[in-house]
């Protein structure tokens, strides 16, 4: 099981890395430049594409971007663009191949052989399974093609990381929950709504929550969602409100924004007045209005844009065969390896009272994005409007 270890404090991350709410350049432009596009291109099969030139002179080769699924908004609007420019930037005449999985992890090992026969020098894989991917992993290493694990460790001989810690992203959920329910913190009862189990980062947040949760409150009921699918989350929570009763839930531990879209429908489908608080991560525009109507209690905040960076110089570092000592300050281990290189980026939780501070500070969204003609009343009462 992929535990991360850090060096002392002062040395994480790379030097002169400034917070995420604080950079002044975002994912928004490329998002939606390139949104429309990528979303409507996607096949329930997996789809692959090209992006760039073909590689040209010395200093030139292909990278893959193998990415998880289409269902998850963040790898067409904000990863893949944001990879994609960071490449083009340090290596203007490499070439960017990319794929999605689907979700399925046969799919994700043909797409994995595919981009090794037409000529992969590096490989930036966020895995579908972490374990199941393994052989895939070690035959990319056989080909000389090393792999950058993004947003999930992968198991197997993987040559950097580019993400964030989970298990202090559950911490986080769960020190935020406590505090929204108020005197419910001691004694109350909650759900938790946790992700794929086969998803690495699933057991970490689980993991990083529970050492939070357990001797405070009840866990009344625990759910995996599989796929990170929402209408599995509202299946799930459905459930509970039927067996629990809809006024025996006093906090919602939801393991994304996603899942907690699906909680928050179960929810309000349910008739339960007032609305429990409800967790997320990942400050998906749709979870920042909610937060601002008050149905979705904190999201976590992690900037793509550093994440997605990070990876693309670990690429492209590793495709000219230089080490990533510069870049990656962080550790990691896996099944593997004890000491694999690594950038883990900051971590800010969003609630209604930091909107302005965070998301729209850093100009991941503008005012005017989050509210809508719809959102008018709930900005007011908010303070985002006049």
């Amino acid at each position: 099981m992929p535990v991360p270890h850090h060096r002392p404090p002062g040395r994480r991350g790379r030097s002169g890395r400034t917070a995420p709410w604080s950079r002044g350049r975002t994912a928004r432009a490329l998002a939606a430049a390139t949104a429309a596009a990528s979303l409507a291109g996607l096949a329930a099969c997996g789809t692959a594409g090209e992006d760039a030139g073909t590689p040209s002179g010395e200093d030139g080769f292909t990278i893959g971007l193998l990415l998880p699924d289409v269902h998850t908004a963040r790898w067409a609007t904000a990863d893949k663009p944001l990879i994609q420019a960071k490449v083009k930037a340090l290596c203007p005449d490499c070439k960017l191949l990319h794929a999605y999985a689907s979700a399925d992890v046969a799919t994700q090992q043909q797409q994995i052989e595919s981009m090794i026969a037409k000529g992969a020098k590096v490989l930036i894989l966020d895995p579908v399974d972490d374990k199941a991917l393994r052989s895939s992993i070690a035959r990319a290493r056989d080909a000389n093609v090393p792999v950058v694990s993004y947003d999930r460790l992968a198991q197997g001989p993987v040559s950097a990381y580019s993400s964030y810690d989970s298990e202090e992203i559950g911490r986080i959920q769960a020190q935020e929950l406590l505090k929204a329910m108020g005197p419910k913190a001691r004694g109350g009862q909650i759900v938790m709504m946790n992700g794929d189990p086969t998803d690495p980062n699933t057991r970490d947040l689980r993991r990083g929550a529970l050492s939070v949760l357990e001797g405070k409150v009840k866990i009344a009921r625990s759910y995996y969602t599989g796929g990170w699918i929402p209408e599995n989350a509202f299946r799930n929570m459905s459930a509970a409100i039927a067996e629990l009763g809809p006024d025996r839930i006093d906090g919602v531990l939801s393991a994304n924004d996603g899942l907690a879209g699906g909680v928050v429908t179960a929810l309000k489908a349910a008739g339960v007045k007032p609305l429990p608080p409800v967790t997320g991560q990942d400050a998906d525009l749709s979870a920042i209005r909610r937060i601002v109507k008050d149905e979705q209690y904190m999201t976590v905040y992690k900037s793509f844009e550093a994440e997605a960076e990070a990876a693309a110089e670990m690429a492209v570092a590793l495709g000219r065969g230089e080490k990533l000592d510069d870049i990656a300050k962080d550790r990691v281990r896996n099944d593997t390896d004890d000491d694999i290189p690594a950038v883990l980026g900051p971590l800010v939780p969003v609630t209604v009272g930091n909107i302005e501070d965070t998301v729209v500070k850093s100009g991941l969204y503008t005012v005017d994005q989050i509210c809508t003609p719809a959102m008018e009343a709930a900005c007011r009462k908010a303070g985002l409007t006049g």
